[in-house]
């Protein structure tokens, strides 16, 4: 009896089927993982703008990465995170430009003293990047497709310091940055390098007398609890970069880097945001705990020692007339 024509048709699929299924099966992508390190909590900016990242990625390049998020400084503190993006074993991290001075050195230029009036001066700043950070970043393994405000560093200390002449003899605790050293030897300070993990331990024992940071991190670390006295100096606002490891970015091809880069810059300028509110919200944590913040009376008495940190960071940074060109954007 003639086969009928459906059931043939049926059989020829049933046999073709695994014939054609493994062809389909080999083009699915499988999700790449990023390891993101971050030094503070959840809810925090620092952590915040890689969900945001994440979720930007997600929307456009669905199922082909995964964010694995790592709050809390789990993975080491900066110049740890620093050294696993250039060996790949971190594929995405934030990073202050004061830390990432160590591997270039024109960074260090966004951390002169003074040198920004606002918020809104540092952004102009960052978005014409002068001193051509990427391409220098990119030559030490370090993609850095966008920029981040961590906003203003501050004074914080275990007694009150009410002006620079207080600061004579005082052990400060720095960034591990000559800069930073420096800027605090010309107050007469004692400059003691220490990874950010370990300041909160060195205040509450003594082993420092004061240090510097943004409110934002002064809560998220806590430090209100052992140095409750801020002097609202402002004298340099902190920026970094969105950062990625080179093994990883150069992996991509076009069109997943220019998700990327837009969800970099978009991410940052929502780190912006969110830094602005924590940083309100901050003070207001830092003052239930006890904290006292007092303001500058005169500023210029803080400007005038800082100053001399231009001229002799100058030659590092690309030669002062790009410092005054920065300075008179």
């Amino acid at each position: 009896m003639p086969m009928n024509r459906r059931i043939f048709v049926a059989s020829a699929a049933a046999l073709t089927a695994p014939l054609v299924m493994p062809s389909i099966v080999g083009r699915a992508r499988a999700a790449t993982r990023l390891v993101v390190a971050c030094l503070l909590a959840q809810d925090k900016p620092e952590t915040l703008i890689w969900t945001h990242i994440r979720d930007r990625v997600e929307a456009e390049l669905p199922g082909e990465f995964a964010f694995n998020i790592v709050p809390n400084a789990a993975l080491g503190g900066e110049k740890q995170v620093v050294e696993g993006i250039r060996l790949g074993s971190v594929q995405a991290s934030l990073s202050t430009f004061a830390n990432l001075s160590t591997w270039t050195a024109e960074c260090q230029i966004y951390d002169l003293p003074f040198l920004f009036r606002d918020a809104a001066h540092l952004r102009a700043a960052l978005d014409a990047d002068p001193a051509g950070l990427r391409g220098r970043l990119a030559g030490e393994g370090i993609a850095a497709p966008a920029f981040v405000d961590y906003g203003a560093r501050h004074l914080l200390a275990r007694q009150p310091i009410t002006g620079p002449a207080d600061l004579a003899g005082k052990r400060m605790r720095v960034i591990q940055s000559p800069l930073h050293a420096q800027l605090w030897e010309g107050f007469g300070a004692l400059p003691l390098a220490l990874p950010i993990t370990e300041a909160y331990n060195a205040l509450a024992t003594g082993h420092v007398d004061a240090m510097d940071l943004t409110k934002s991190a002064y809560a998220g670390f806590r430090l209100h609890e052992v140095a409750p006295h801020v002097t609202e100096t402002a004298h340099i606002h902190a920026a970094g970069a969105v950062i990625f490891s080179s093994s990883f970015w150069s992996g991509l091809d076009a069109r997943r880097r220019s998700v990327f880069e837009e969800a970099a810059t978009t991410g940052a300028r929502h780190f912006d945001t969110l830094m602005r509110a924590d940083e309100e919200a901050s003070v207001a944590v830092a003052r239930a705990g006890g904290a006292m913040f007092r303001p500058v009376s005169d500023r210029k008495d803080w400007e005038r020692p800082a100053r001399a940190v231009w001229d002799a960071f100058a030659d590092r940074v690309g030669g002062m007339d790009r410092i005054l060109a920065m300075a008179a954007m």
